[in-house]
């Protein structure tokens, strides 16, 4: 009994794909959703911030995307099961707060050993956390294996000031200065001021006006043009004339024709005939 090849193709296309599927599905698969707003209020208590801190892990953060919690083996990135004693000791001089904001500010500063880089810097694109979203996110890390201490006062090196902060004074004018005064208009420049820099006006002053021209005074004389050199090819340079100058708005149309034609010709032909004066003498 012979199969026929259509059979055989179909036969052959259904068994490809229903072992690609079953290859597909071996594969782990974890949908992820667009991150929700997570508001922040700023009366949050520290329990507050360690289930805020969980939700941002599991949303906006992607935490779990590498880490793990109670998991062994072959890791992507560290387990965070305890995570929070290994963290007061793990380097020294750094708490584990301190320990906490530098994996997440600054992941590069410590790798595990055993572990790769390619953690991103979390407060940055495409993650983008705020200072307050982290320090939720240190709640929680505090809680597995510790005590949560942080708060949304708490201040590290990579945190300034605590939200709220009075802004730092502005700085004390130089000694002998007046306050809020200003420099004098059309003084010296101060020191170290760019060479050149042409001092303020006085107030109310105006400037001189440019110097008019004497009456019937002959215009400056214009430099002639350079000689071409021997054997040079001289083309004309013809400019658009302007009709509005060479003939008045109440001439008839065919004079003012007559006059911009003229205007046209005369530079061409002015050109040309020099030209052949030029080749002549060079010749």
């Amino acid at each position: 009994m012979t199969v026929p090849h259509t059979v055989r193709i179909a036969a052959l296309v259904l068994g490809t794909t229903a072992f690609y599927g079953y290859v597909g599905q071996l594969v782990p698969q974890k949908e992820v959703q667009p991150p929700q707003e997570i508001l922040i209020r700023t009366d949050l208590t520290t329990a507050d911030m360690v289930t805020v801190g969980r939700t941002i892990m599991d949303t906006k953060g992607l935490c779990f995307t590498c880490h793990t919690i109670g998991k062994s083996g072959v890791l992507r990135f560290p387990d965070l099961e305890g995570v929070d004693v290994r963290a007061q000791t793990r380097i020294p001089g750094l708490s584990d707060v301190e320990y906490f904001a530098q994996s997440i500010y600054a992941p590069e500063s410590y790798i595990v050993p055993g572990f790769n880089p390619g953690m991103p810097v979390i407060n940055k694109p495409p993650i983008g956390l705020t200072d307050q979203e982290i320090l939720c996110v240190i709640a929680y890390l505090q809680s597995l294996g510790g005590t949560p201490t942080v708060t949304l006062q708490t201040t590290h090196r990579y945190l300034a000031a605590a939200p709220g902060a009075a802004p730092a004074p502005a700085a004390a004018p130089a000694a002998g200065a007046a306050p809020g005064a200003t420099p004098a208009p059309g003084t010296a420049p101060a020191a170290g001021a760019a060479p050149g820099a042409t001092p303020a006006p006085a107030q109310g002053a105006t400037p001189a006006p440019a110097a008019a021209p004497a009456p019937g005074a002959a215009p400056a004389p214009t430099a002639a043009p350079a000689a071409p050199a021997r054997g040079a090819q001289v083309r004309p340079a013809v400019s658009t004339p302007d009709v509005v100058t060479v003939a008045g708005a109440g001439d008839p149309g065919v004079f003012r024709g007559f006059l911009g034609a003229v205007a046209i010709l005369r530079p061409v032909v002015s050109h040309q005939v020099e030209a052949r004066v030029e080749g002549a003498v060079t010749r």
